[in-house]
């Protein structure tokens, strides 16, 4: 599956139809998870049915106008977060288990339909969404050409809303493969906030920081709006300048994260990093804001997903120990995070202690590849081991004669 994005380029009028649109698909959701609280949903079917329920309210006359498959949707993501709140109840996590909440109206919103409620032009440069609430023809601005694809390889289409206009997203069934040949390089990746990563081979990348570069500006912006009235023009005005502004500087980060990602994976035949838990690591105050610009995340999912395409083998190891132990002698060489040299009393060693961990990476993973590839080879082939006195069946090929 892939996604193509495009700028839909309309009216004022019909702006305002797709934000009715999009609140009606949030009422839904909100009321799917009221009826799982009262008892009356038990299943992903009762969602559905009662997706049909509040169409034929008279109470609720906008929730007809949405399309029947773009409430299903809708149902769908409600009942993705009550499954998601019983899977955490039954693994018995520690702290919240993620329960529920009625989403509220924010700029960040979306719609989404799948093979009804849209058409394309002939020359698939304007779309016009048919439901109930007719929003009209909009022009699809982007770099993305959807002549490629057959329209039943469209299985859903996203409406997004934003600080700086409306986007359409087009999932498309396709499977996206490219060739690469053979470097013969594997590489061991140890991202930190100095550098956004040091390899094993000592090459490092700097750090970006682009909320850092722009932090002044966007507190000016904070500023201004906390001294506009509430519920003014104003204040709407000053909000949606700031909005863009952060969505400017999420998206340099994302397009540099993915470059960056993609430079990686078409230079060597194996990367490995670190399976960190993120979610954890933010709970420091004093670091926060510096590992949530970093977008250590969203490389890794790039990583994977150019992996994924180019055929390229990318390895999660645990991160334990990967910075205190020695890269040359296994021995563990405790340290604090302001020692940024590994010096190793057992064996002498000295490195850079970011580029001692990457070695240990890629060390970890080149293991739990061997131990994966033959545990794949044994219960492939099926084979019994020579140590197991084990007496097997004799085939119809060992009864059967041998021809001449």
């Amino acid at each position: 599956m892939i996604i193509y994005e495009s700028k839909l380029e309309g009216t004022k009028d019909q702006y305002e139809r797709l934000n009715n649109a999009i609140r009606t698909g949030l009422f839904v959701r909100n009321s799917i998870i009221r009826a799982w609280i009262d008892g009356l949903i038990k299943s992903r079917n009762d969602a559905y049915k009662y997706c049909k329920v509040l169409a034929d309210n008279p109470e609720f006359p906008w929730a007809r106008l949405l399309n029947s498959q773009a409430r299903q949707a809708h149902a769908e993501r409600a009942w993705a977060s009550i499954e998601r709140f019983y899977r955490n109840c039954a693994s018995k996590i520690q702290g919240s288990k993620g329960f529920p909440k009625f989403k509220k109206q924010q700029t960040k919103a979306s719609a989404e339909y799948k093979i009804s409620g849209w058409k394309l032009s002939d020359d698939r440069r304007y779309i016009e969404f048919t439901d109930g609430f007719k929003a009209g023809s909009f022009k699809l601005w982007g770099t993305r050409n959807l002549h490629y694809y057959q329209l039943d390889q469209i299985k859903r289409v996203k409406v997004v809303r934003r600080h700086d206009g409306y986007y359409a997203q087009f999932l498309i069934d396709h499977k996206r493969e490219e060739n690469k040949e053979l470097s013969g390089r594997q590489i061991g990746l140890d991202v930190g906030l100095n550098h956004f990563y040091t390899d094993s081979n000592g090459f490092k990348i700097d750090n970006p920081r682009f909320l850092r570069k722009d932090e002044r500006k966007i507190k000016q912006m904070q500023r201004r709006l906390s001294k506009t009235q509430k519920h003014s023009k104003n204040r709407a005005k000053a909000r949606n300048k700031l909005g863009r502004a952060h969505l400017k500087v999420s998206r340099r980060r994302n397009d540099w994260v993915c470059k960056l990602a993609q430079r990686v994976i078409q230079s060597n035949d194996l990367v490995a990093i670190e399976n960190l838990k993120v979610r954890n690591m933010i709970k420091n105050h004093c670091l926060a804001k510096s590992i949530s610009d970093a977008a250590w995340v969203r490389f890794r999912e790039w990583l994977e997903y150019f992996g994924t395409v180019y055929g390229v083998p990318v390895i999660t190891v645990n991160p334990n120990y990967t910075s205190q132990n020695c890269s040359n002698c296994g021995e563990t060489v405790v340290k604090t995070l302001s020692t940024r040299t590994h010096k190793c009393l057992h064996c002498g060693y000295v490195a850079d202690r970011d580029e001692n961990a990457a070695l240990n990476i890629l060390k970890l993973a080149l293991k739990e590849l061997v131990n994966t590839v033959g545990h794949t080879e044994i219960n492939v082939s099926g084979e019994i081991p020579l140590c197991l006195n084990v007496e097997t069946q004799s085939s119809k090929g060992t009864r059967r004669k041998r021809k001449a």
